[in-house]
């Protein structure tokens, strides 16, 4: 266990986690929030899964999402883009589509915030939205990210259409 919540906990990623991660990595429904283009091989996963995940080194952690009232994983949660010289980092966060709309990714964010600002001692943290994704903006403001500017166009959804993405920060405040 490394962090723990009421309905979750949030922990390292580890080898037996590889057939999840196989799962959703190469589930097309998510490519398009993914950035993913290309399918994600069992060896690729472990290679990444038994690699040294130090965030300061490879500029970015995956952790799991447990339920704590089953143990069972329904997700994971990404810090990216880590940028310790200016306190900052992304946020990313994805709950198996069996356990969504039981509150696990409100609290996988309120715990990932408290981690960044109290352990790594991050001044930001940040997310990118597309526009009609309202249901990650409602999240993600109910966790008290603001909108902080629209990137026109900057997601391809086609071949020649293209859709605006929100972009949200997070200021530490004391």
């Amino acid at each position: 266990m490394f962090i723990k919540g009421n309905k979750i906990t949030i922990r390292a990623i580890e080898p037996a986690d590889v057939h999840l991660l196989y799962g959703w990595e190469n589930d097309l429904e998510i490519w398009k929030i993914s950035y993913t283009q290309v399918p994600f091989s069992k060896f690729v996963l472990e290679e990444f899964v038994n690699s040294l995940q130090d965030i300061y080194t490879i500029k970015q952690l995956r952790l799991m999402i447990n339920s704590t009232e089953n143990g069972e994983t329904v997700g994971c949660i990404d810090l990216f883009e880590f940028e310790p010289q200016h306190n900052r980092c992304g946020i990313g966060v994805f709950i198996n589509k069996n356990y969504r709309n039981n509150g696990f990714a409100e609290e996988a964010i309120s715990l990932i915030k408290e981690y960044c600002f109290k352990i790594l001692y991050l001044h930001q943290t940040y997310v990118h939205v597309d526009v009609s994704n309202t249901a990650s903006l409602s999240l993600f403001e109910k966790a008290g990210f603001e909108k902080s500017g629209i990137k026109k166009q900057w997601h391809k959804t086609g071949k020649s259409t293209f859709e605006d993405v929100y972009f949200l920060q997070c200021i530490f405040t004391e």
